[in-house]
């Protein structure tokens, strides 16, 4: 079995990113509500209170903002990876937009041996991205899961146009993680990680 072979259980070539002594944690986020408190006065009528409430939606906009932009690059850089894989080169396309070197050279590992065994890969994923975690910091981290479908992104022979065979056993779809740092103002990805677990 090639390096691609092994690497593509059901095409998840993002697999091959998995690191047998790599820990991943992942971080459950909550939003927390703001409750209102009684100033102890005997008036019994109800107060407005349009500052905790401008607050709240102030918070909450901006969380889904952040989250937007999480994904939105998240997104460029599955699309930049299938349209390198689809040539095994990542040349011309956008994946140094929104992934940096670190996870490019994972990226850049499978593309080498794809094109020496003459593979490249027709269709793409579905990808179903959700936000698991901003952590605001010095460089603001955000942690996305995703459940990866590669029933139509298919490793073929670039000679032949046919598939090529592999393992029974692959997960066609698969849950993935991704770590990625903000930069200014824009959001990389720094690590994709997939996991040996259906979804």
């Amino acid at each position: 079995m090639t390096a691609t072979q092994r690497r593509s259980t059901g095409l998840d070539l993002a697999a091959v990113r998995t690191r047998k002594h790599a820990t991943i944690l992942l971080l459950a986020g909550s939003l927390l509500a703001v409750a209102g408190c009684s100033d102890g006065s005997s008036d019994t009528s109800p107060k407005p209170s349009p500052t905790p409430t401008a607050v709240s939606a102030s918070r909450s906009s901006a969380v889904d903002a952040e989250d937007a932009a999480v994904l939105a690059a998240y997104q460029s850089s599955w699309d930049a990876q299938t349209e390198a894989y689809s040539k095994a080169s990542s040349a011309g396309t956008d994946l140094k937009k929104n992934t940096t070197l670190r996870a490019l050279f994972d990226i850049e590992h499978d593309l080498e041996v794809m094109r020496k065994a003459g593979q490249v890969t027709t269709g793409k994923p579905v990808i179903r991205p959700k936000v698991v975690k901003v952590t605001a910091a010095k460089i603001p981290m955000a942690t996305v899961t995703d459940c990866i479908d590669t029933t139509h992104w298919t490793l073929i022979d670039k000679a032949s146009k046919k598939p090529v065979p592999l393992p029974t056993t692959r997960l066609v779809k698969y849950v993935s993680t991704a770590t990625l740092e903000k930069w200014g103002t824009k959001w990389m990805v720094t690590k994709l990680t997939a996991q040996e677990q259906a979804c």
